[in-house]
């Protein structure tokens, strides 16, 4: 029987209220492949509502034009100033809705983690994960470091799931944004 070829597109996202990277990349047979990226920016005069929603809606166009099959983000690092840490979690929290209302299963990693699988060092600067990133997406214009960072977890998701990807047929998708009793 000939290999097929498993492909996987994944999401890779990093939560800012004020920008949040996202990165798109195709994992076949073990190759990466740069899909896309970018960053959402929001604006900090405007009311933390009108910013979270932007956020999510960014979130769901980047999920509808990419179809990614699942989706990773980074997890939140201790904050010194609690207003920041609970900004940062409110924007984490419709980063993590937007990829499940749209039936994707989201994994969580901590920085740490991602800056290992990458760099290969969990302390790594900003400067050395872009680096990597465009080493191992040599294609990819990176268009800041956010979006690096989130290319970077879309990477490390791709490396820790290799070891569970199983042939099945592709998870059913939720219809609306509205949860539905099975």
């Amino acid at each position: 029987m000939p290999d097929i070829g498993i492909v996987m597109r994944l999401l890779g996202l990093d939560p800012g209220l004020r920008a949040t990277g996202w990165g798109v990349i195709e994992v076949t047979d073990g190759r990466l492949r740069h899909v896309a990226n970018g960053t959402l920016h929001t604006r900090s005069t405007d009311p933390i509502g009108t910013r979270l929603a932007a956020l999510y809606d960014g979130a769901r166009t980047i999920i509808a034009a990419h179809a990614p099959d699942a989706a990773a983000i980074e997890e939140t690092f201790v904050n010194r100033n609690p207003q920041s840490a609970l900004r940062l979690g409110l924007a984490r929290g419709v980063l993590l809705l937007a990829p499940v209302h749209a039936g994707l299963e989201v994994t969580e990693y901590a920085a740490n983690r991602v800056k290992k699988s990458v760099v290969g060092v969990g302390h790594a600067a900003k400067a050395q994960i872009g680096m990597m990133v465009r080493t191992l997406l040599p294609q990819a214009e990176v268009d800041s470091e956010d979006a690096a960072d989130a290319l970077a977890v879309a990477i490390c998701h791709a490396h820790y799931s290799q070891n569970r990807i199983v042939v099945l047929p592709p998870p059913k998708r939720r219809a609306g944004a509205g949860w539905r009793a099975r």
